[in-house]
């Protein structure tokens, strides 16, 4: 959908890549490297450590950040991949201690930002709309501060839009969503594909929060014109996020069955759609098919919207 300039903000229209452990598959650490001779070198214990979260071992993955701060307490790398790790183990608190951390250590601007979006993500776990939201807003200050980073202060925006309407804060989000719709679209010489694409997120926005406040006929309007847009055929990339919608607003329509139809069609690997299915069959009495999709969705090493959501839900649902 709206994520794919940057794995970080792909992030939100629920891709399970390791986002923001420290510099890998970040938007801010990817904006750096741009402006710079390359990318910055991540520590060889970055890449263990996400390899260990993503096998599910977060004691050790924990005890491997814990050994470098101990030799090196200002670790930007070392002090975010515990926040992380502490994220998906469910001890929130403690991570933002490390996270801020990260935050206070950054050695410049761009290195803050992607601390600053870690640590909304971190309150995104908590399903903290307010307190990631604040977050949000100061990666999407850096990305004003840097001028006419039009798209880049839309992406964040509608990352924190996406937080919020999980959390349930439906105003707050269509806040934010209106937002980064209509400072997207403030892009110089902006293209028509791009004008596009930001059409496609609102009406993509704006079908989920109707079917999120009830109202079926609304969403259903919305759907349509997202489809009509994405049959322009100028964003083929935005195809897979289409059964996302459909089963969403199906869902939160109160059909079940034609829900679990849509999200068949969309991406199997990502934890949201797998709990939006484990709630489906919870829906229509199949308890077991229900487990399988949950268990699934609990065992996520996604550090964005789309883990921040479901593996809280789905550990909560397994325990």
């Amino acid at each position: 959908m709206r994520d794919d300039r940057w794995s970080v903000f792909r992030s939100v229209w629920g891709l399970t890549a390791i986002a923001c452990f420290v510099f890998a598959g970040s938007a801010t650490a990817q904006a750096a490297g741009a402006q710079s001779a390359g990318p910055p070198q991540q520590p060889e214990f970055v890449s263990e450590g996400q390899k260990l979260a993503r096998d599910g071992k977060l004691d050790e993955a924990l005890a491997l950040y814990k050994k470098v701060l101990q030799t090196s307490p200002e670790s930007l790398a070392a002090n975010n991949g515990m926040g992380v790790v502490l994220d998906f183990m469910g001890h929130y608190k403690d991570a933002q201690k490390f996270l801020q951390r990260a935050i206070d250590v950054a050695a410049n601007p761009q290195d803050k930002a992607v601390a600053q979006r870690t640590m909304a993500m971190s309150y995104a776990f908590e399903g903290d709309c307010k307190n990631a939201s604040a977050y949000e807003q100061k990666v999407f200050d850096y990305w004003a501060s840097l001028g006419k980073h039009f798209f880049e202060q839309g992406e964040t925006a509608n990352e924190a839009g996406r937080v919020c309407i999980d959390a349930g804060d439906l105003d707050a989000a269509e806040k934010w969503y209106r937002k980064g719709h209509d400072i997207g679209l403030q892009e110089p010489d902006i293209k028509p594909d791009r004008v596009d694409l930001w059409e496609f997120r609102w009406e993509h926005a704006q079908a989920r929060l109707a079917a999120r406040r009830g109202h079926a006929g609304e969403a259903q309007k919305h759907v349509a014109a997202a489809k009509a847009v994405l049959d322009k055929g100028t964003n083929p990339q935005q195809a897979p996020f289409f059964p996302y919608l459909e089963g969403y607003v199906a869902f939160y329509s109160g059909d079940y069955t034609a829900a679990l139809i849509a999200l068949q069609k969309g991406n199997q690997n990502d934890p949201f759609i797998q709990c939006l299915m484990a709630q489906a069959h919870e829906k229509l009495g199949n308890k077991e098919q229900a487990a399988v999709f949950y268990k699934k969705a609990a065992t996520t090493a996604a550090h964005n919207p789309a883990g921040a959501y479901a593996r809280p839900l789905a550990t909560k649902k397994i325990s």
